[in-house]
């Protein structure tokens, strides 16, 4: 057989031989879903026998719906505030990650039959065990939990009523070691989260209340248009509620109980009516518009201005220090200086906030705007220390020369003659520097505070859309950084030397 033979017969060749390993049958089509593996068992997660696949009961329900449409299932990792819009933009089939049945998901996308009840619960310290029972127990408290959730949105209802403060997470690990810590009085979350946290510590360092906060369901996202798909899978579901095979996945994840036996008893007895039955239950009122929520993204960005302005201040005062040590200082200092600016600028400032954050707790708790301060401010002074080192090195040594001839010391010739003229020099890329760390603030809403962008995630969750909230976010962000661009070319001109 000649090369161009083999060249044009080969694909074909590859295709039959798969085909006989699979038993001489075409492969089957696929049914892509989406899901958070961050969120972790026993949702989804992470196989530890092989890390390129996933495992949890979410993930099992997947191949079962599959396999009940004839279909091979395939996962696709997604955010999971983003699946809603993953799925609506036809990334993926169908969304299935602890999917909370709400109103508004109701009336925006095609959802199934809910196949899991869970109930809100609180977590507290052990001896806060007799005090917070109840929400109405943490007047003036602070309670954590997962933004964009059914328990978000109950915290959020309570704190006008009951005068406690939400605070939002982006994962459901770091509510519970902060309760632990202290930073929270309370963790609000579904009762398998909240079960898992504490299996993970052993049965210590909180206690789970037993009475019920609110109660949720979990269920299938799809496409608004993808009502005949969501029909076969809730035939689906409902067959699998019947013949056991749901309980058995619940049960091999150690989170069945008779809860959800009541709730197959419901959904799988009442057939076809039973989403019917459900939307009516739901049929609550849509959530306000974008507008609506435009007072809380102009509190969000003066948060964002208040830690940047605050943390620039610490990046100029420590960045004018490590320069000086650079340039000027013994050759010990030069080193630590040197390290400094290194580990710093070849570390990514996420990792920096988590540590500083979350790894010193044991050893001093920092408050989350004290974390955000410090923690750009020092990412920052590192950049701004190779501004200064720059902007000092390159003023002529003749200026020194003068300055000590006329009897200044060094520290006043280093005040007086050569900082100033550094600064002018430096101007530019400390206001460019300044415009970026406004952006990287961003990043503190992994410490729980809810800055610009982090409130804009909350409300494009709440109003099930990005392309509004980011506008309005985006429009924010331009109104705080442009007028730093107009002060910085007035100060520019300024410090400009006179013409000769």
């Amino acid at each position: 057989m000649t090369r161009l033979t083999l060249g044009i017969f080969a694909p074909g060749l590859l295709v039959a031989a798969w085909i006989g390993a699979q038993g001489g049958e075409a492969p089957r089509a696929t049914l892509l879903w989406g899901g958070d593996a961050e969120g972790g068992a026993p949702f989804v997660e992470a196989d530890p026998a092989d890390a390129s696949q996933v495992r949890g009961f979410d993930v099992e329900v997947a191949e079962t719906i599959a396999r009940g449409l004839g279909r091979r299932a395939r996962f696709l990792q997604v955010q999971w505030s983003s699946i809603d819009q993953s799925v609506e933009r036809g990334d993926c089939a169908i969304g299935l990650s602890g999917m909370e049945d709400t109103p508004a998901r109701r009336a925006r996308h095609s959802v199934t039959v809910p196949y899991f009840e869970f109930r809100e619960v609180l977590a507290v310290r052990p001896e806060d065990r007799g005090r917070f029972s109840r929400l109405a127990d943490l007047r003036g408290r602070r309670v954590a939990t997962l933004g964009a959730t059914v328990a978000y949105d109950v915290l959020v209802a309570a704190r006008d009523s009951l005068g406690l403060i939400p605070v939002s997470y982006d994962d459901d690990v770091h509510p519970y070691s902060d309760l632990i810590a202290g930073r929270v009085d309370a963790v609000l979350l579904d009762h398998i989260i909240a079960q898992r946290a504490l299996r993970r510590r052993g049965g210590a360092g909180f206690v789970i209340q037993p009475q019920a906060v609110a109660a949720g369901r979990y269920v299938g996202v799809l496409a608004k248009g993808d009502s005949a798909l969501r029909d076969s899978v809730d035939v689906v579901l409902r067959t699998a509620m019947r013949d056991g095979t749901l309980e058995r996945i619940f049960r091999r994840w150690d989170v069945w109980d008779p809860g959800q036996g009541a709730l197959f008893r419901r959904v799988a007895g009442q057939g076809e009516d039973i989403a019917v039955a459900v939307g009516a239950q739901h049929a609550a009122p849509l959530r306000p518009g974008v507008w609506a929520y435009l007072p809380s993204l102009g509190r969000a960005a003066l948060i964002t201005a208040v830690v940047s302005a605050l943390a620039m201040a610490v990046a100029v005062v420590v960045g004018l220090v490590v320069a000086s040590g650079r340039v000027y200082g013994p050759g010990p200092v030069r080193a630590v200086m040197t390290a400094y600016v290194e580990v710093i600028r070849g570390t990514p400032v996420l990792l920096q906030l988590y540590v500083l954050y979350f790894g010193l707790a044991d050893v001093i708790a920092l408050s989350p705007w004290s974390a955000a301060i410090i923690g750009l401010g020092l990412n920052y002074a590192a950049y701004e220390a190779e501004i200064y080192r720059g902007a000092i090195q390159a003023i002529p040594a003749a200026q020194w020369e003068a300055a000590l001839a006329i009897g200044l010391s060094r520290r006043a010739a280093l005040r007086h003659v050569i900082l100033p003229q550094a600064l002018r020099i430096a101007m530019p890329g400390v206001t460019n520097d300044f415009i970026s760390l406004l952006k990287d603030s961003s990043l503190v809403s992994v410490i729980t505070v809810v800055e610009l962008t982090k409130q804009m995630t909350i409300t494009a969750v709440d109003v099930r859309g990005w392309l509004g909230p980011g506008l309005l976010c985006a429009a924010l962000y331009l109104a705080l950084s442009y007028p730093l661009s107009r002060l910085a070319r007035r100060l520019e001109q300024r410090l400009a030397p006179a013409p000769a």
